[in-house]
């Protein structure tokens, strides 16, 4: 059987040494915002209008993605990660179908939230998570590592 792959991007807010977490309403567990790449977008330009659909926040990328001159071509910013995460698993066993996620880390000016997607879930399921926080909640293991590695990351291209 042939498994279905859907390309997604994630984009870990960060300010003032914390990242924005919210609720997922089907899934169950708190994860940063991010969706499906459309058809006219690359990467990171769908977790970053993700981002803004979901939080109302305006996230600046941090990459150091070395820039290569290309006549014909651009340089993409590189996800810090590319995660394969099963989707719709059913009691069987077999997988729905698998995201293909882009994950970058962004910074952000405040942590005011007010989402202007037209069905994004409100401000009240969103929490700012210290690494202390994220190291002591039931957040999934993958969002706590990738969620601590944004705050320490963008905090040292803040420093700069």
């Amino acid at each position: 059987m042939e498994t279905t792959r859907h390309f997604t991007a994630t984009v870990y807010l960060v300010h003032d040494g914390a990242t924005a977490l919210h609720e997922h309403p089907s899934l169950g567990i708190r994860i940063p915002p991010g969706g499906h790449v459309d058809h006219d977008e690359v990467p990171h330009e769908a977790g970053l209008r993700e981002a803004r659909e979901e939080t109302g926040l305006d996230p600046t990328l941090v990459d150091d993605t070395r820039d290569i001159e290309a006549p014909a071509g651009m340089t993409l910013p590189s996800p810090r990660h590319t995660m394969l995460y099963d989707i719709n698993v059913h009691d069987d066993g077999t997988v729905g179908h698998q995201h293909i996620d882009h994950v970058y880390f962004a910074a952000v000016d405040d942590r005011a939230i007010d989402p202007d997607g037209d069905d994004e879930v409100g401000p009240e399921a969103w929490a700012w998570y210290t690494p202390k926080d994220l190291r002591e909640s039931d957040v999934d293991s993958d969002t706590t590592e990738i969620g601590i590695e944004a705050i320490e990351t963008v905090r040292a291209a803040t420093e700069r």
